[in-house]
């Protein structure tokens, strides 16, 4: 990756999911339909509320989306784990941003808290990770709090989010 942008549009965000990006072997992005956001309207290593870095996401909600129709027949509402997903998906792709290597995985979230829904009735959700810590050791550790916001209602929120990047090669694991 030769420059770091501020911000990246959906076909950007295909090539994090293709692995073109930041380069093979490195963090990435799931592909549709796992891909929980069409756009990064901002990311920075300064800022947010610890000052350490903000990454702000969006993703246009339309009332075909394949979750709606399994989730719940005649009660369509957005899993609230595909919301948690996207807050993990932001913070492992702002590790890759800043060059670290490896493979990201989620590995945990202090707390979560729902206080309303994604229904199709909705029609944008902007996603708000603010990190807390990265660390740079034998693998890259990130941090930071979430926020999911439906039509600029808060909705979800989740503190502690923690997402790794490892690198095999460094480490001598194998897959």
């Amino acid at each position: 990756m030769s420059e770091r942008r501020s911000s990246y549009e959906y076909e950007d965000l295909l090539a994090c999911g293709r692995g073109e990006l930041f380069g093979e072997g490195n963090a990435q992005l799931p592909l549709p339909p796992m891909l929980m956001f069409d756009r990064i309207s901002k990311i920075a290593e300064e800022g947010g509320t610890h000052g350490r870095g903000i990454i702000v996401a969006e993703f246009d909600i339309k009332p075909d989306l394949w979750f709606f129709p399994c989730h719940f027949k005649g009660d369509p509402v957005m899993p609230g784990c595909l919301g948690l997903d996207a807050l993990w998906q932001m913070l492992g792709f702002f590790l890759g941003w800043l060059g670290a290597p490896g493979k990201g995985r989620a590995l945990s979230v202090g707390e979560v808290k729902f206080s309303g829904m994604v229904e199709p009735t909705v029609t944008k959700l902007e996603y708000v990770v603010e990190l807390k810590r990265v660390i740079r050791r034998r693998f890259t550790l990130g941090t930071g709090d979430g926020l999911l916001k439906a039509d600029g209602e808060p909705i979800y929120s989740a503190n502690d989010l923690r997402v790794g990047l490892f690198d095999e090669s460094a480490s001598g694991a194998s897959a």
